[in-house]
């Protein structure tokens, strides 16, 4: 089996949307996000732009292979916005991404159908209408040496299109790598024979 090491996400907001319902008006926006702490900030932005909006809704998700992930209904019937919402960050398998359904109420109630319905139509817009991007996913290693063997390692990193993310090149040598996840046994594999040189998987 191949290993998956791309997923999607978002670097920059998306642009805002609108989607209407008997009067009442949906605002879907995404943002880029890595932590709850993101999602609670970009939240309170929006509370504050959209001070008389009844109801801010939000799902989000973080992590590539750790997943995290949290679907609000601020205040609607249970079930009918925050999970419609995040239902779309499943169907566009987005991470790193914070949805916000912001609702204007129009007077009108939508029921709990028509709630899903508008809920899930702001997020799928609001995804439409950002840049999602495909990235890899990297694991970083730390490659200790002596100066004398800096020919080696550095042919191996050239060969392989390694890319060195930091380097301290003293007597003492330490480059640090970013490897694609699905490269890294072969990685190891290069550098296992060469003894006089470590090679570590640092935490990312």
């Amino acid at each position: 089996m191949e290993t998956k090491d791309t997923y999607k996400t978002i670097d920059i907001p998306g642009e805002e949307v609108l989607f209407k319902d008997r009067n009442s008006k949906f605002f879907g926006y995404t943002f880029p996000i890595t932590s709850e702490e993101d999602a609670k900030q970009h939240i309170e932005i929006l509370k504050k732009q959209h001070h008389s909006a009844r109801h801010w809704c939000y799902a989000w998700q973080t992590g590539i292979e750790n997943i995290k992930y949290r679907a609000n209904d601020d205040g609607e019937p249970s079930n009918s916005a925050g999970q419609p919402i995040y239902g779309q960050i499943q169907s566009f398998e987005a991470t790193n991404i914070l949805i916000v359904v912001v609702r204007y109420f129009g007077g009108t109630k939508l029921g709990v159908g028509g709630l899903i319905n508008a809920y899930r139509t702001a997020a799928q817009l609001a995804l439409e209408a950002s840049i999602i991007v495909e990235k890899t996913i990297n694991i970083n290693f730390l490659i200790t040496f002596e100066y004398k063997d800096m020919n080696k390692v550095m042919r191996i990193i050239k060969e392989n299109t390694l890319n060195i993310t930091k380097q301290e090149l003293e007597l003492n040598c330490k480059i640090q790598i970013s490897v694609r996840k699905k490269m890294v046994d072969k990685i190891k594999e290069v550098f296992s024979p060469l003894y006089e040189i470590e090679i570590k998987r640092l935490d990312n």
